[in-house]
């Protein structure tokens, strides 16, 4: 995106939200992984407190019902959701869940990953004839949604969750000219010779893989100007729904989010796809414009700490209905009034999906990371990280290594680490297999003691 820094691309519309708006430079997904990380932003609760992720299972019904779709309807609100909602929701735990369709007002969602033809997707099918492709067709229902919701009277909350830019790159073909014999300036952490320092366990899933297996290292600009023409459609569908709250008269009272649910390796350190915890994948973009504020229009941006858990009292917030409690997230609307200020000291980064040797969990702040991985079989060890993404954002030193210079701030992010762990400890679900990571993940209990747990 422009507006965070790359001039060789074309992102008009966000670039401009940008501008009217406020961008976070220091936001990450607390799961970097589609299912689990919408849970997280529609629930405002880490993973390991809602269960919800494709090895796991359904979101349960519980936390469905304290979710921002479900108070900002009882609060009034007609709301609508399209695209890939990632998730079903179910009453029993290890049950089939279903879609929560008749729980919105307005609905173009559809199962798994959907799909980029818009008339495979049956509740978009109607947009199809003119909208073939699915990322401007959530940009025309959105319109029209605020059409209904402005008819009606009504407040309304539309919540779309774009198929792209995920793989299989299906580029829409009004695009496919955008980029054409385009050069791309690859990363300066480009390359498996910028993995080597990474933990073994790392390597264990398809993230690895997928730097061949998905042509990073043979046809780099190929892929990104795919990957790059998929993001201007939804570009394009952002600016088609500012443009209706711009018809309808409702832009200087409407509030504009955009974020992502996880990043993209592309390549950099060798990896492909998602998940790590590593910044190309958990660091997103987050836009906010609120146009009754006084600090809009100013361009600022913010550097605090945020998260993914943040959005669901954040949008809570803006609609004047009560947050619930047993919550992790924070609102972020302090922040748009001081950018210079702080919600959060840490956040914790999740990943307990793919084989379990790449199962890690990290902890952030806004100038460091710690990652750990606790994988000790088949001749591995327990592997420490440790970051300093200020001064070194493409992660490309490995402090740890050097203890008679960050020892201290070693163990201030171990100790950071250990809290969020007695965290999982105390409130994971019951269900789901989530409690048994915090043995997995507890730094004091060795490789045996651990196995014998786990196998108890």
């Amino acid at each position: 995106m422009g507006c965070y820094g790359n001039g060789e691309v074309k992102t008009p519309h966000l670039d401009a939200l940008a501008k009217d708006g406020m961008a976070f430079d220091c936001h990450y997904v607390s799961t970097a992984i589609c299912m689990g990380s919408r849970a997280n932003i529609m629930t405002g609760k880490f993973e390991f407190r809602h269960g919800c992720n494709f090895e796991h299972g359904a979101l349960h019904g519980s936390h469905w019902a304290n979710s921002y779709p479900i108070l900002l309807k009882k609060g009034g609100y007609l709301t609508a959701m399209a695209g890939k909602i990632g998730f079903v929701v179910t009453e029993r735990p290890g049950k089939k869940g279903l879609l929560p369709e008749k729980d919105f007002d307005k609905w173009g969602a559809g199962p798994g990953q959907t799909h980029y033809q818009t008339a495979r997707n049956k509740s978009m099918a109607a947009y199809a004839g003119e909208y073939p492709h699915s990322s401007r067709s959530y940009g025309a229902f959105g319109a029209d949604f605020i059409s209904e919701a402005v008819k009606a009277g009504k407040p309304f909350c539309l919540s779309i969750s774009f198929k792209a830019p995920h793989k299989p790159a299906t580029p829409d073909p009004l695009d496919e000219a955008i980029y054409a014999d385009k050069t791309f300036t690859r990363p300066g952490n480009f390359g498996r010779e910028y993995g080597l320092h990474f933990a073994r366990q790392s390597r264990r899933g398809r993230q690895y893989e997928r730097f061949y297996g998905w042509n990073y290292a043979d046809n780099y600009d190929e892929v990104m100007a795919t990957y790059h023409q998929q993001v201007y459609a939804v570009d394009v569908a952002t600016g088609m729904i500012r443009a209706a709250l711009k018809r309808h008269g409702v832009a200087g009272n409407t509030v504009v989010i955009f974020t992502s649910d996880n990043g993209f390796l592309c390549g950099s350190h060798g990896y492909g796809s998602k998940v790590l915890p590593y910044e190309e994948s958990s660091r997103v973009p987050l836009i906010i414009h609120d146009p009754r504020h006084a600090n809009s229009g100013k361009e600022l941006r913010c550097d605090a700490l945020t998260g993914n858990v943040d959005l669901m009292p954040t949008i809570l917030e803006l609609a004047g209905v009560e947050v619930p409690a047993g919550i992790d997230g924070r609102s972020v609307l302090p922040l748009y009034g001081n950018p210079q200020g702080s919600i959060r000291t840490a956040l914790p980064l999740i990943n307990v999906w793919g084989p379990s040797e790449v199962h890690s969990l990290a902890v952030v702040t806004r100038e460091t990371k710690y990652i750990y991985w606790p994988w000790s079989g088949e001749g591995f060890e327990p592997v420490e990280e440790l970051y300093d993404t200020e001064r070194d954002p493409l992660e490309l030193e490995n402090l740890v290594r050097r203890p008679e210079k960050h020892g201290d701030l070693l163990q201030r992010m171990r100790r950071s680490y250990d809290g969020f762990v007695q965290q999982w400890r105390q409130g994971a679900v019951p269900y789901h297999n989530y409690k048994p990571f915090a043995v997995f993940f507890d730094r004091g209990i060795t490789w045996p003691d651990k196995v014998s747990a786990l196998r108890n």
